[in-house]
């Protein structure tokens, strides 16, 4: 993925507006966009699953939660959340978590060569509302607790390896991680209004078992420069660690997090932005904000998971909002790629390409009836851009 700064001089699909290239300084906005304007056209009429998708798309359903998988003896977990997909000789496994509490964990389920489901299973048990995480290089999944002092679990997506707790990671309300090989750290969200960013620095790069929590410390503004500092406690009790360090900047509600190419992104539902952390030159600043788009016709509503794909685009899903995927393109175009219908009470989450980018996965937590037990999880095909 490209370094680029969505959002200036961007153009806004589904009948917003461009704005001016000083977006984040009070620019004035230019003319409106036409709807559709994403980098595949408009959405079409709901399909059999009820999902609007660009023409050359089409959807199938992968599992549903209390159902047994297809071809599979194994039932698939409530309340589907964040997720990853890893490469598996010629086919390919993608990883769910499970955020209920108790008993959460995460499954996977497997695929051969040309799409086919050979088997389904479970990866991690008996833990507490697995939200989010993140995929390393040496393919693990790292599965997050989203509660109070909340672990991070080292999972192993083929189903060979127990799971391994990880408290030097930090005890916290997690979400999301995302690994910077270049940097060897794992970035972390915090899913509370006061959260905070932080970055682990494993003692040695491939094991997580010992290393440093540190934390961003900034200023309050929306763009500047940042520093990190230890954590002096990471296992937050009797002092939570987004309270230990002076100066650390609060984001209200972190919850996705990606990294590609010096940079890592990350939402913060509270205030429905998109940040950008500059890692070459130690800068942040906004990469989206709907409370700057003009006429309450912001694109992208209730940001959470968030992926990217090998073209360059940023695929954030929603929670709530108009239950829609959205893609920011390197030409900072910024328009819902599909639309789930008929779930409103739902959320949108773990979307995540199979190793070729030609296929998205992706979950409505709680399906049409707004039950966890009634999670459906999804596979998109078409002509993605890679």
């Amino acid at each position: 993925m490209e370094r680029r700064t969505f959002l200036r001089g961007a153009v806004i699909g589904s009948s917003a507006a461009a704005f001016g290239s000083t977006l984040m300084h009070g620019a004035a906005y230019a003319a409106p966009a036409q709807p559709g304007a994403g980098p595949y056209g408009a959405l079409g009429a709901a399909d059999a699953n009820g999902i609007q998708l660009p023409a050359g798309f089409s959807s199938r359903v992968i599992a549903r939660s209390s159902q047994t998988v297809s071809g599979t003896s194994y039932t698939w977990h409530s309340a589907p959340d964040g997720g990853a997909c890893f490469a598996d000789g010629t086919g390919w496994i993608y990883v769910s978590n499970s955020e209920i509490n108790p008993s959460g964990g995460a499954s996977a389920v497997k695929f051969n060569s040309s799409g086919t489901i050979t088997g389904a299973y479970r990866i991690l048990s008996n833990t507490r509302q697995n939200c989010a995480g993140g995929k390393t290089p040496w393919n693990t999944w790292l599965s997050c607790e989203e509660v109070s002092l909340g672990y991070v679990y080292e999972t192993d997506p083929y189903g060979v390896n127990a799971a391994v707790q990880r408290p030097a990671m930090g005890r916290f309300k997690h979400e999301a991680a995302a690994a910077d090989p270049v940097r060897q750290v794992i970035y972390l969200t915090e899913d509370e209004t006061s959260g905070c960013f932080y970055r682990f620095i494993p003692t040695t790069w491939g094991n997580l078992s010992s290393g440093t929590l540190q934390v961003l410390k900034a200023g309050t503004a929306t763009s500047g420069s940042f520093t990190w500092a230890n954590v002096p406690d990471p296992d937050g009790s009797p002092t939570t660690t987004r309270t230990q360090v002076s100066g650390s900047k609060k984001f209200n509600g972190g919850e996705g997090c990606h990294y590609a190419n010096d940079t890592v992104w990350f939402t913060t539902k509270g205030d429905n932005r998109v940040w950008q952390l500059n890692l070459a030159n130690s800068t942040y600043e906004l990469a989206y904000d709907d409370s700057l788009v003009p006429g309450g016709a912001a694109p992208l509503t209730g940001v959470d998971n968030v992926t990217g794909s090998s073209y360059g685009d940023l695929y954030v899903a929603e929670d709530g909002g108009n239950m829609e995927i959205c893609v920011i393109t390197p030409d900072d175009v910024v328009a819902p790629f599909l639309r789930i219908t008929g779930q409103s009470s739902s959320e949108i989450t773990g979307p995540a390409f199979s190793p070729a980018g030609n296929r998205l996965y992706f979950s409505s937590q709680r399906g049409t009836s707004g039950s966890s037990s009634a999670g459906i999880t999804y596979e998109v095909t078409g002509p993605f851009r890679t």
